[in-house]
């Protein structure tokens, strides 16, 4: 990566921009973490005739070798972040503004451009992605919630960016259904290397929300919805011939994969070609899926939540034609933001998943061998709601916490310089 694509993100630096949920059974971002953090890697689900558990649970280490700059102070809920070519980052604010980084300082102004956004529980502006071909076609996509309170989903637009406001937006896909409250809209986007993009969306909402006179996440088995699932769509919108259940009569064909919950971490592994997705539980129950086209990841069917009243959800933890998860998170960690080191500052990490945590108000390093198999996790502490995590252009990572008035924009740097 050159210096000029790097810009000013390589120095050291504190600038300041000068500028949740309230009960139990809104999702597991809301609660409060145990003293004692445990995780549990699932076994891979190669031989689907063969139900098996999570075999054991093991404490997280402590990461070592890393410090925490803050560059950025201030921010209202920053849900997601996206770098231009030039360096500049864009950063997204849950209430509807999006917000520009120049040479290390936060404009104040927002950019102008942006959709209204129905910003209320876990709705509001969220993922921004912006195309492979940005330099050549200036293309921003956005994801947010939009409708009232008793009539949203989500939906996916995007726009030009001229370097100071979006131009000719437009929405290219909406969440087939509309649902009630403000829950599990999902959101996140990842390119694909044919130039398609897959985009996740939540199921719905907690129990008591409904859709068509049933619990609203059951809709995640429904293969005519689009919640509770991952889509892949062109990037124009429009669905690939190729899709999965694109040549079915009884399936949407934008559904890449399915039995999703809520998935709040989506990265692509240019190295291995693999998909990695972290999902919130409900009480419990997080996970990290390794996603392929076409399979069912169980929810709710197969779990390891439990209810937030107390309880089952189901008392099956896998099934033959649904696919294990890597690790389950039990106590929640309330996963959030997921990206893939490629960097060459710090070796050691290459290959390695890096997860956000809101309850866990951490990041966790997943150890990963060749095939996708989970060696070990390490905690970074930071100390607050952990809403997204990058790698930047000059090989560090980036997150952003979810604050109400002190988000932050925070890079991990090695100890060693």
């Amino acid at each position: 990566m050159s210096n000029t694509v790097m810009g000013s993100w390589i120095q050291p630096f504190i600038r300041r921009s000068g500028s949740a949920i309230a009960v139990l059974a809104i999702a597991a971002c809301s609660l409060t973490p145990s003293n004692t953090v445990t995780s549990t890697p699932a076994t891979p689900a190669a031989n689907l005739s063969t139900v098996t558990s999570p075999p054991v649970v093991s404490a997280v280490e402590t990461a070592q070798g890393v410090r925490q700059t803050t560059l950025i102070e201030g921010l209202e809920r920053p849900w997601s972040m996206a770098w231009l070519p030039d360096g500049t980052l864009l950063i997204t604010e849950k209430a509807g503004r999006l917000r520009l980084v120049r040479d290390g300082v936060l404009e104040p102004t927002p950019i102008a451009g942006v959709p209204e956004v129905m910003s209320s529980g876990q709705g509001g502006l969220m993922e921004i992605a912006i195309h492979p071909r940005f330099a050549e076609n200036r293309l921003v996509y956005l994801t947010y919630s939009h409708g009232t309170e008793n009539a949203n989903r989500t939906r996916l637009a995007r726009a030009t960016f001229d370097g100071n406001a979006l131009r000719n937006l437009q929405v290219i896909f909406e969440v087939s259904q509309v649902k009630s409250g403000g829950q599990h809209f999902g959101s996140r986007i990842v390119w694909l290397p044919d130039g398609t993009m897959l985009v996740a969306i939540g199921d719905g909402g907690n129990p008591p929300v409904q859709l068509e006179g049933d619990l609203i996440r059951k809709q995640a088995q429904n293969l005519r919805s689009h919640l509770g699932k991952i889509v892949r769509l062109k990037d124009d919108g429009s669905i690939p011939r190729d899709n999965p259940f694109a040549t079915r009569a009884d399936a949407n064909p934008a559904i890449w994969s399915y039995g999703h919950r809520n998935i709040q971490g989506l990265t692509f592994d240019p190295g291995t070609q693999r998909v990695w997705a972290t999902e919130h539980g409900a009480r419990g129950g997080d996970e990290l899926n390794l996603v392929e086209a076409g399979k069912n990841y169980g929810w709710p069917i197969v779990t390891y939540s439990q209810e937030y009243s107390g309880g089952e959800i189901s008392q099956e933890r896998s099934r033959p034609g649904m696919v294990d998860p890597k690790v389950v998170w039990t106590p929640a960690t309330a996963p959030s933001g997921l990206a893939i080191y490629s960097g060459d500052r710090f070796p050691d990490w290459q290959g390695d998943l890096f997860a956000g945590g809101l309850v866990s108000r951490d990041v966790r390093r997943i150890n990963l061998d060749a095939i996708g198999k989970v060696l070990g996790q390490q905690a970074i502490a930071i100390g607050q709601r952990v809403r997204d995590v990058r790698q930047g252009p000059d090989g560090l990572l980036y997150i952003l916490t979810d604050e109400s008035e002190d988000g932050r924009l925070i890079r991990l740097e090695p100890t060693g310089g």
